[in-house]
C-alpha cells in the first residue's frame, strides 16, 4: 500500500520522482526516461533529480507519500520505488516533512513472505542504499561448518523455499513411504516417471525457530498414495508457500491448497484435481497473495487456468480458462501508477489480467518451455523463457500501460511497450536478477552474464564460472554481491559491476543438493538442500 503523511488540506496535485532510474514514466506529462531522485534541500524547498532541479517553496505545503507496506509512527516502512509530493494547501512544508519523516527498510528486513521475497526480485533489504552495511550483515563466506549459525535435517523431499514472517520460517514437505529413487543432477533427458509412486505419502507443513532453527510445530495437511507422476529431481513440495503473517497459504500441485494459520490449524482447503503435466514432470508454479485474494496459475496439458480465491475462506471468485500447455512459472501482481495487473508467463505468449480475469494485453514469442518468474525492476516488467533446445530463448522488458498484442514484429527488439528485448538471452529455470541497475543472467550450464536492465544494453557476455555445472536456483543480491547456488551445494559469489569477477566459491556438504531458492531475511540466508536447511549467518 501507499503510506502518506497528511496536510489538513483537500486540494492535491500529484507529482511523481522514481527513486531508480525508470524507463518511460509520466511525470505531470512529460518523459522522464532515466529521472530519479537525488536529494532535497529542506532549506529550500529544492528537490534534485538525475536531469532537473525542481522547487516546491512559497504558500504551498508538500505532503510525501513513499509505496511500502507499514507505517510506525512517524517512520515510513517498506521498500519505496518512488516518492510522491502532493501540493497541499496548507502550513505543513517540505522541509518540516523530510525532517519529520524517515523512510527505513524494516519492512523488507523483517519478512520474506514468498517466493524471492516481498517483491520477487531476490535482493537482501531493497530499501537500504548502503550496499556497504547491507553487506556487512550477511556471511559472504560459508562451509558446512563455518558462519552456519544452525542447520537442521528436513524429512521427505521439497523444493518449496523457506518463507519467514517475524521470528518463524515456514517450510514444506512430503515424506513417501519408502526411500524414493535418488535424483540425478544435471541436464538430462529420461527423468521422467510417468507413473504415480505407489507408497503412502504424507504432505507436512513445518514452523521453525527463527533463530535457532527449533520446530515450533509441524502439521500433516494429508497422508495417501500420489495420485499424479513428478520428474526424478521434482517433488510433491515444490510450490513455495505465501504469507501476509495472518495465514499461510500453502500449495501442492495436484492435491490442493491449504490455508492455515500462524500456528498451524486449517482453516480451509481448496482441491486441486491432478492433472496431467508434460512428461509427467509435476507441478511447481507458487501461487500469490493480493488484498484478499489468493492466485494460482496451473498451466498443464489438460485444462489450464488462472483461479482466484478469496484467501479469507477458500471460496472460489473465478477462474479463467487459459489456451496454455504446460509450464511453470509463478505469476507476478505487477502495481504501478495505470493499475494492478496479474502477470503469467507461458510458453504459448505471457499474459496480462485485471483483478477480475479479463485478459489485458498479451505477447508472443517465447521458448516452448516456460519456468521463471516475472518481477518488476526500474519501472519495467522483466518476462523470460529459455528452454536450452530453442533457438528463441528471450528476455523481454515491458513498459506498464500495454493493451491488446503487444508481440514485436520479426527483427524488431523493441516496440511502444516493449522497452527492450534480448531474443537468445533468456535462461531456463533460474530467474534472472536486477541488481542496481544491472540484469544478471544466470544459465543452467554455468554460464553468466550481465545487461543494462534500463536498455537491455550487454554489459558483459555470457562467461563460464569455473567448473560450475548444473543450475537451477535462481541467483540473489546481498549488498554488492551475487550469489549463484549449483546442484552441487556448491554457491560462487560473484561481484556486481560491469566486469565478470567470481570472488570465491563456498561448498556445503558433499551430500547436499541444492535446488531452492534460498531466504534472506535480518542478516540470515535460510538455504535449502535436498536433505537439509541452513541458517547462514555471522558469528
Amino acid at each position: 500500500m501507499r503510506i502518506n503523511i497528511i496536510a489538513p488540506s483537500a486540494s492535491k496535485e500529484t507529482v511523481v520522482f522514481p527513486v531508480s532510474p525508470v524507463t518511460g514514466e509520466s511525470v505531470t506529462g512529460e518523459s522522464v526516461t532515466g529521472e530519479y531522485i537525488t536529494g532535497v534541500s529542506t532549506a529550500s524547498g529544492l528537490l534534485r533529480s538525475s536531469k532537473t532541479s525542481r522547487r516546491f517553496a512559497g504558500n504551498a505545503g508538500w505532503e510525501i507519500a513513499a509505496s511500502g507496506n507499514a507505517a510506525t509512527g512517524n517512520a515510513v516502512t517498506g521498500n519505496a520505488r518512488y516518492f510522491q509530493l502532493w501540493n497541499i494547501r496548507g502550513w505543513l512544508s517540505l522541509g518540516w516533512l523530510i525532517l519529520g519523516c524517515t523512510w527505513t527498510p524494516a519492512m523488507a528486513e523483517e519478512n520474506w513472505p514468498q517466493f524471492r521475497g516481498p517483491n520477487s526480485r531476490g535482493v537482501a533489504a531493497e530499501g537500504s542504499a548502503d550496499a556497504a552495511a547491507t553487506s556487512s550483515k550477511y556471511a559472504d563466506r560459508w562451509s558446512a561448518s563455518e558462519n552456519i549459525a544452525w542447520s537442521i535435517e528436513v524429512a521427505g523431499r521439497g523444493w518449496s523455499s523457506p518463507v519467514v514472517w517475524g521470528e518463524r520460517i515456514y517450510l514444506t514437505t512430503v515424506v513417501s513411504g519408502q526411500e524414493p529413487e535418488p535424483a540425478k543432477k544435471g541436464l538430462y533427458f529420461g527423468g521422467e516417471r510417468i507413473k504415480p509412486p505407489e507408497s503412502v505419502h504424507q504432505w507436512k507443513v513445518m514452523c521453525l525457530d527463527l533463530k535457532t532453527g527449533e520446530r515450533v510445530w509441524e502439521k500433516q495437511v494429508h497422508e495417501g498414495v500420489p495420485q499424479s507422476s513428478i520428474h526424478i529431481k521434482s517433488t510433491f513440495a515444490s510450490e513455495t508457500p505465501v504469507t501476509d503473517g495472518k495465514h499461510l497459504y500453502c500449495c501442492f500441485g495436484s492435491l490442493g491448497i491449504f490455508c492455515l494459520d500462524m500456528d498451524g490449524n486449517t482453516k480451509w482447503k481448496f482441491d486441486l484435481e491432478p492433472l496431467p503435466t508434460r512428461l509427467g514432470w509435476g507441478a511447481a508454479a507458487s501461487p500469490v497473495l493480493h488484498e484478499g485474494r489468493l492466485y494460482y496459475c496451473n498451466d498443464n496439458e489438460k485444462a489450464s487456468s488462472l483461479l482466484c480465491l478469496d484467501a479469507a475462506s477458500g471460496k472460489e471468485l473465478w477462474k479463467v480458462a487459459r489456451e496454455e500447455k504446460s509450464n511453470w512459472s509463478t505469476p507476478y501482481v505487477w502495481k504501478h501508477a495505470q493499475r494492478t495487473e496479474i502477470v503469467t508467463a507461458g510458453s504459448g505468449m505471457v499474459r496480462s489480467y485485471d483483478l477480475d480475469g479479463n485478459v489485458l494485453w498479451t505477447l508472443k514469442g517465447m521458448s516452448s518451455i516456460t519456468i521463471a518468474t516475472p518481477y518488476e525492476a526500474q519501472g519495467l516488467l522483466i518476462v523470460s523463457s529459455g528452454y536450452v533446445g530453442d533457438q528463441q530463448r528471450p528476455i523481454y522488458a515491458i513498459k506498464p500501460g500495454a493493451t491488446g498484442d503487444i508481440s514485436l514484429p520479426e527483427g524488431e527488439t523493441s516496440s511502444a511497450y516493449v522497452a527492450w528485448s534480448q531474443p537468445k538471452a533468456g535462461p531456463y529455470n533460474p530467474t534472472t536478477l536486477v541488481h542496481h541497475g544491472r540484469l544478471y543472467v544466470l544459465y543452467d550450464r554455468g554460464l553468466f552474464a550481465c545487461y543494462d536492465a534500463a536498455t537491455g544494453r550487454e554489459i558483459y557476455s555470457q562467461q563460464r564460472l569455473p567448473n560450475g555445472r548444473a543450475f537451477t536456483t535462481s541467483p540473489w543480491a546481498i549488498g554488492d554481491k551475487i550469489f549463484c547456488l549449483n546442484e552441487d551445494g556448491v554457491t560462487y559469489v560473484i561481484q556486481e559491476g560491469d566486469e565478470f569477477k567470481v570472488l570465491h566459491t563456498n561448498t556445503l556438504e558433499e551430500d547436499d543438493m541444492g535446488m531452492a531458492t534460498p531466504a534472506l531475511i535480518s542478516g540470515k540466508q535460510l538455504l535449502r538442500t535436498a536433505k537439509r536447511l541452513y541458517c547462514i549467518g555471522k558469528p
